[in-house]
């Protein structure tokens, strides 16, 4: 039941967008696990980056890629959360200052080097050192590519992880999303909410207006890319409050359930990961509060077939 995903000999090359004057995607297909987006900001004093890759070899291209567009250095290089995909590659931007939610700095302290084995295939991560933001805010902090103004907002509430964070571009109309947003992959918000994240894309996503949003995985895409995701989001939810009803696991349900439309998306082991969100969050507590994510991912690895996940990093 596993997703099909390319071989990592024949990926397609990650590519450089400009999305807007001075502003760059950088899109890394095939947008699964551990191989995200990131983007960055041409001023003429330096280069702001959104967010690093996983491993070196890939950090490194990134870097390169920047390179061939402006001769600049990064000087500036915001994270959007913690997960080690945007993460891993801090220590490769000599010189810049990481900026980073307080709760991103806690917790690319907390995850601590990369790990794989035994819930993903075997990755070469490079030689890592950890790096976490050092300058952190609470809400909110602006930074500027020269006159264009880059705002860095904290989401309020968790999400696809309890510190995430959108970096938006207001008189571009552009938005980076972090892992908010994946375009034809599917959502993971094992260390986030399920309805936080809901209320995150109606109530602070939405409202914004891009016209243009860079997702954390996946191709650019308009604010359409907002509705495919809460459909999915409330998917889950539905299933899981059926799946309870029905006294099943989360395990059980994924199973038992037929993903329609969103059984295209890559990486749809992520469903029992999300059930086990979803579940937890039909009793009482705070959203985002620490699940058994070593049981979820052990049965992550049972619907996959008892095979380890697809890592292409």
């Amino acid at each position: 039941m596993s997703s099909v995903h390319h071989d990592v000999a024949t990926l397609p090359p990650a590519r450089v967008e400009e999305v807007g004057d001075g502003v760059f995607a950088y899109i890394q297909p095939d947008g699964t696990w551990w191989v995200n987006n990131t983007g960055f900001l041409v001023g003429r004093r330096g280069v702001i980056s959104v967010d690093a890759c996983s491993t070196v070899r890939r950090t490194r291209a990134y870097l390169d890629a920047i390179a061939k567009v402006t001769p600049q250095p990064v000087r500036t290089l915001v994270n959007t959360h913690h997960h080690g995909d945007h993460t891993f590659g801090n220590h490769l931007f000599n010189g810049a200052t990481i900026v980073g939610h307080e709760a991103t700095r806690a917790g690319v302290l907390e995850w601590g080097e990369p790990k794989d084995a035994p819930f993903w295939t075997e990755v070469d991560w490079g030689e890592f050192v950890l790096e976490p933001p050092f300058l952190t805010y609470t809400d909110s902090v602006t930074v500027w590519a020269d006159d264009l103004r880059a705002e860095v907002r904290h989401v309020g509430v968790p999400a696809h992880t309890t510190n995430d964070s959108i970096v938006w571009l207001p008189e571009r109309e552009l938005l980076f999303s972090g892992d908010l947003l994946f375009n034809g992959g599917t959502p993971f918000l094992l260390q986030g909410s399920v309805a936080g994240a809901i209320q995150v894309l109606e109530e602070v996503v939405r409202p914004l207006g891009a016209r243009t949003i860079v997702p954390g995985h996946g191709a650019v895409a308009g604010p359409e890319v907002i509705d495919d995701v809460l459909g999915y989001l409330r998917f889950v939810q539905k299933a899981a409050r059926d799946g309870r009803d029905a006294g099943l696991s989360p395990l059980q349900t994924a199973r038992e359930l037929d993903l329609g439309e969103y059984g295209e998306l890559l990486d749809r082991e992520r469903i029992v990961g999300n059930l086990h969100r979803a579940y937890a969050e039909l009793e009482d507590g705070p959203l985002g509060r620490p699940v058994d994510a070593v049981a979820a991912l052990s049965d992550m690895v049972t619907y996959n077939g008892g095979r380890p996940l697809t890592c292409l990093a």
